[in-house]
């Protein structure tokens, strides 16, 4: 079995390397900017990092090779060797002309490679690697020689040649540029500084070595610079696991068998974790690494589970030199380390999944971390008993909503300048998520006990639908107050009433907004009736007992309707149905009624608890589906108040 190699290779390792850059690769084109920010990146290393760290550039991919037009003279070396040499020597003789003759080509790191090339000019470094270009070969003599001032004259000669000569002026700009500001009276300051920043290069400044064995390297070239998809670290890291070096004295089917299973489960978990179901009620929706594996590796490090291994620095690749460290870090039992290493990964998977079967645990966990607890803490509580841990999840989520947890709280008040109101609505959104989550948890209870079922999860909230929208929190009866005097606000009112009605009403309707002289207002405002003593007061539609979750794509767009607008738009959402509110229409200075038919359209989520209360869930005596009732809004506030009890809710005056 093939495995892909990876190190961490200083820049005094590369010397003598032969590189080569394939014809499938631009040439050089490093802007000035690149190069100050590598320059100003290695100096805050060099200025800030004391001890024994070290500066890592992103990962140098290559893969080795022997060039087609030398391979007759290397085997004709190789057996010149085999002929002359003493046993003793064959493997030194031998090593020496697989190097002689091997070249890197560089599938990814081209860039940096060549920067660093030209910074060892600079700094006067005469040791170096070289770089070899197929579709240019004279940039390999150009770069040889960039320390001599003659190149300069070339550097309009073509664009890799300007690119190279601008490289070099910008490092020794940046160089003089230090000098004047920092040690402009002091030459021999300067050089010892100069000094130190070059040895930093030479070993402290380390490129991730991915050496690509058994791949398609245009496929990798085209994934990594075209698709702009990056070695990630669980790639990296996997490398380290399936590293046969790790496995050194064993015969070739345990290391097979012990690659296989590794590789298999990995497989798994990754398979596992790009299901959004799962995956998103352990996560939110901002994670863009195309593997999930690495979110594990990544708690791995920030709990140092492994160790406290410094130095690791803190960009996207911290993580990878966090387990690299730790591969180092032992040299006796290499397979023991593995195995240990790979425990704590399934260990941290297999409570996920645990988490994700067990009713209670998946809503609470999922619930949590929607409202922003990090994972790594609830994992820290964690210790394999499940009791004790709902508890902790329980306290939490009462820590969530205890500022909000009075149902009779006001939710628009008085601005504190005296001018106007202002809405605190959306402070309650934690309350009215809980509730959707514990109602869901409630019935499948029901359902467990019920014998004719007896399943132990019936639904369950889909955190991952759920986390796909943007939600607000909305009024369920308008909290525009509107009198309704003028004719224009008596079209809009009929225009959102217009689907709730009979037929022949409907025509009503359209021949008052089409004529301006009708005159039976007073019969159509009632075609949804709704006695006075039943309406939500002002401070009682600013409560949580009017409030429920709406995506914001509905709520932009019917807000401000009444209910029965909103109640047909939720239904039609839920059957995958657009149903339009009708229009007006202006033609020669008339209005006109149009309406559009139904049409087919995806079907959105809605949370339970807002489809419960479109459908008059909580008041099943209620005798009018076009109205949103005190009667009703009192029995769901009653429904909130007894779902959510255990978390200490309350109906304070």
């Amino acid at each position: 079995m093939l495995e892909n190699k990876i190190e961490l290779k200083s820049i005094s390792a590369l010397f003598n390397i032969n590189f080569f850059i394939p014809n499938y690769q631009r040439g050089y084109r490093w802007t000035e900017q690149q190069v100050k920010d590598l320059l100003n990146d290695i100096k805050e290393f060099m200025d800030n990092n004391k001890s024994d760290g070290f500066y890592c550039i992103q990962p140098l991919v290559v893969k080795e090779s022997i060039p087609e037009k030398d391979k007759s003279e290397y085997l004709s070396e190789l057996k010149k060797i085999d002929d002359s040499v003493e046993t003793t020597e064959l493997p030194e003789k031998t090593r020496e002309i697989i190097n002689k003759y091997t070249r890197w080509e560089v599938i990814d790191g081209q860039q940096r490679l060549t920067t660093i090339l030209i910074l060892l000019s600079v700094l006067g470094e005469k040791n170096k690697y070289s770089i070899e270009y197929e579709t240019r070969p004279d940039s390999k003599s150009f770069l040889e020689n960039i320390d001599n001032n003659i190149v300069e004259s070339k550097k309009e000669e073509n664009i890799d040649f300007f690119h190279i000569v601008t490289a070099k002026e910008t490092m020794v700009n940046w160089f003089n540029g230090l000098k004047e500001k920092t040690y402009a009276d002091d030459e021999e300051k300067f050089e010892k500084y100069k000094e130190s920043f070059r040895s930093i290069i030479l070993d402290r400044v380390k490129f991730i070595w991915y050496e690509s064995v058994d791949e398609d390297q245009i496929k990798v070239f085209t994934r990594l610079n075209i698709g702009k998809i990056p070695l990630t670290n669980s790639e990296l890291i996997k490398a380290l696991f399936l590293n046969s070096s790790n496995f050194q004295g064993e015969s070739y089917q345990y290391l097979r068998l012990k690659q296989q299973e590794i590789a298999s489960e990995w497989d798994r978990i990754e398979y596992t974790l790009q299901n959004d179901e799962f995956w998103l009620f352990i996560h939110d929706t901002t994670y863009k690494k195309p593997t999930r594996i690495d979110f594990i590796f990544d708690l791995i490090c920030e709990q140092k589970k492994l160790g406290d291994f410094s130095n690791i620095g803190t960009d996207d690749y911290k993580t990878f030199r966090y387990f690299y460290e730790y591969f180092k870090g032992k040299k006796d039992d290499k397979e023991k380390q593995i195995e240990d290493c790979w425990k704590k990964v399934k260990e941290i998977f297999k409570t996920f999944e645990e988490w994700y079967n067990d009713l209670e645990l998946y809503h609470y966990v999922g619930y949590l971390v929607e409202q922003g607890e990090k994972i790594s803490g609830l994992l820290e509580k964690w210790k394999n008993k499940k009791d004790d841990f709902r508890k902790s999840l329980k306290v939490k989520i009462k820590d969530k909503i205890k500022d909000y947890s009075n149902l009779n709280a006001q939710y628009e008040i008085q601005h504190p300048d005296g001018k106007g109101n202002y809405s605190e609505k959306t402070k309650c959104k934690p309350v009215l998520l809980l509730h959707n989550v514990q109602s869901v948890i409630n019935q499948n209870k029901n359902y467990k006990e019920n014998d004719k079922y007896g399943f132990a999860v019936f639904y369950k909230f889909p955190f991952h639908l759920y986390k796909m929208e943007n939600w607000d929190v909305e009024h369920i009866d308008s909290n525009t107050e509107n009198e309704l005097t003028d004719k224009e606000s008596q079209n809009e009112y009929l225009l959102n009433i217009y689907n709730a009605v009979s037929e022949e009403n409907k025509e009503k309707i359209k021949n008052f907004i089409e004529n301006s002289n009708a005159s039976n207002w007073d019969e159509l405002k009632n075609l949804i009736p709704q006695s006075e003593d039943n309406k939500l007061s002002y401070e009682e539609k600013n409560q949580i007992m009017n409030f429920t979750l709406l995506d914001s794509s509905t709520n932009r767009s019917y807000g401000n309707s009444i209910f029965p607008a909103k109640r047909r738009i939720i239904i039609g959402k839920d059957k995958g149905k657009l149903i339009p509110i009708p229009k007006l229409v202006k033609k020669h200075d008339k209005q006109f009624l149009v309406t559009d038919d139904e049409k087919d359209a995806p079907s959105s989520f809605i949370p339970p608890s807002t489809k419960q209360v479109f459908l008059k869930y909580y008041s099943s005596e209620s005798a009018n589906p076009n109205a949103w009732t005190k009667e009703d809004a009192e029995a769901y506030k009653q429904d909130i108040y007894e779902t959510l009890q255990e978390f200490d809710v309350t109906m304070k005056d």
